[in-house]
C-alpha cells in the first residue's frame, strides 16, 4: 500500500523563529549566572517591533534588549530593506514572577512538574538520525538554505525562508520524494527562473540524494516572487511551530511548546526524555519505530502514566517494554534534568531546524548510552 506523507520546515529567519530564539536566548542568558532560575520567556514580533514577556524568578540581571538585538542581527535581520533591522526596532518587555503556587510544586526538596500534561517522544529507522524522511530532508532544505545567505553562494536571499517536502510510502518504507516546496525571500529585481535555477543547484542537490528524486515536482517561489518577509511579512510568536520543532506531523505531540521554558517545565524535558527512551529502543534493534508517552500532573514528581507504543514492530511485548524502560530511565522531572544535564545554556541552537535527530548541536537527548542496558 502506497501512501504520501509531507512535513515542512522553516528558517531562522521566520518571525515565528525570530521569537522562538530570542526566547531562548533570553533563557541561556539566564542560565548561565542562575542554573536554579524559574523561565517561561514568550515573545512576539511585528513590523519594527519585538515585545517580551513572561514569567520569570532568578537571582541574576540580564539585559534584555541587548538579547534581543543581537539575536535579531545574528539571524540576518540587520537593515531596513530587509523588513526588520536589529538596531533600530524597538523593544518592550513585560516580566512578571514565576506564580508561587507553581514554584512551591517545583522546588528541589520536592522535585515535582512544573505543570500537568502529556508528552511525546518518537524515534525510528527511517534515517541515520532516528527521525521520520519528511522532517529529516526539510530542515536539511532549511538549513542550507541559511547557509547559501550567509556564506553568499547565492547573493539575493533574505532571512525568510520555508522548505515542505512530500515522500511517498509503500509498506511504511520511503521509496521516493514525490515534490519538494521551498519558499525563499529575495531581494527585490531577481528573476523567478533565476531563483529556481539556484535553489535546485545549490539547495535541493545538495541536500537529497538522488535515489529518492523519481519524477520529483519541484516548487519554487510558488506565487512567482517573496520580497516582503520577516516580522514585516507576519507578526511572530514564541511556540507556534510546534510541529516543526519535533517530528513534522509524522508523530502525536502533546500540544506544549518548548522555547523559553526552563526544564522544570516537563513540556519541554519530558519531551526531550521522551525523545531519548524512544530513541535508544530502536537503535538497540528493539522496535522499528517506538512512541513515548510521558504523562505528569502538577507538583508530582512520578509520571501518572507511561505508555511505549512500537506500531507492531516491536521485539518484545510493548506493556513489558514500558515496565522496562521506567526500571531503567529516571522519569521523574528531576531524574530528567539530571540524566540529560539540562541546567546548562544548550537552548538557543535548538530554536530552529527541530529540537530532534540533531548532531551539529549540544543535544543530549540524541544520546545513545542505554542501548546496551536495553539490549
Amino acid at each position: 500500500m502506497n501512501k504520501i506523507f509531507t512535513s515542512e520546515s522553516v528558517t531562522e529567519g521566520h518571525p515565528d523563529k525570530v521569537c522562538d530564539q530570542i526566547s531562548d536566548a533570553v533563557l541561556d542568558a539566564i542560565l548561565l549566572h542562575d542554573q536554579n532560575a524559574r523561565v517561561a520567556c514568550e515573545c512576539l514580533t511585528t513590523t519594527g517591533l519585538v515585545l517580551v514577556t513572561g514569567e520569570i524568578s532568578t537571582n541574576c540581571y540580564v539585559d534584555i534588549p541587548t538579547i534581543v538585538r543581537k539575536t535579531v542581527k545574528k539571524i540576518g535581520y540587520d537593515r531596513a530593506k530587509f523588513g526588520f533591522d536589529a538596531e533600530t526596532c524597538s523593544v518592550l518587555t513585560q516580566i512578571k514572577e514565576q506564580s508561587p503556587d507553581i514554584a512551591m510544586g517545583t522546588t528541589d526538596e520536592v522535585g515535582g512538574a512544573g505543570d500537568q500534561g502529556m508528552m511525546f517522544g518518537y524515534a525510528c529507522n527511517q534515517t541515520k538520525a532516528y527521525m521520520p524522511l519528511p522532517i529529516y530532508l526539510a530542515h536539511e532544505l532549511a538549513k542550507r538554505l541559511a547557509e547559501v545567505r550567509k556564506d553568499n553562494t547565492i547573493t539575493y536571499l533574505r532571512p525568510d525562508g520555508k522548505t515542505q517536502v512530500s515522500i511517498e510510502y509503500e509498506d511504511n518504507k520511503p521509496i521516493r520524494v514525490n515534490n519538494i516546496v521551498v519558499s525563499a525571500q529575495h531581494e527585490d529585481g531577481v528573476s523567478r527562473r533565476q531563483i529556481q535555477n539556484d535553489i535546485l543547484e545549490h539547495v535541493i542537490s545538495p541536500v537529497v540524494n538522488e535515489k529518492y528524486l523519481d519524477g520529483t515536482k519541484y516548487h519554487v517561489n510558488p506565487t512567482g516572487q517573496f520580497i516582503i518577509g520577516g516580522p514585516m511579512g507576519d507578526a511572530g510568536l514564541t511556540g507556534r511551530k510546534i510541529i516543526v520543532d519535533t517530528y513534522g506531523g509524522w508523530a502525536s505531540h502533546g500540544g506544549g511548546a518548548f522555547s523559553g521554558k526552563d526544564p522544570t517545565k516537563v513540556d519541554r524535558s519530558g519531551a526531550y526524555m521522551a525523545r531519548y527512551v524512544a530513541k535508544n529502543i530502536v537503535a538497540a534493534n528493539l522496535a522499528e519505530e517506538a512512541t513515548i508517552q510521558l504523562a505528569y500532573a502538577i507538583g508530582v514528581p512520578e509520571p501518572v502514566s507511561v505508555l511505549v507504543d512500537t506500531n507492531g514492530t516491536g521485539k518484545i511485548d510493548d506493556e513489558k517494554l514500558a515496565k522496562k524502560v521506567q526500571k531503567i530511565f529516571d522519569l521523574t522531572p528531576k531524574g530528567i534534568i539530571e540524566t540529560l544535564e539540562l541546567r546548562r545554556p544548550i537552548y538557543q541552537n535548538t530554536a530552529c531546524y527541530g529540537h530532534f535527530g540533531r548532531e551539529d548541536i549540544d543535544a543530549p537527548w540524541e544520546k545513545l548510552d542505554k542501548v546496551d542496558e536495553l539490549a
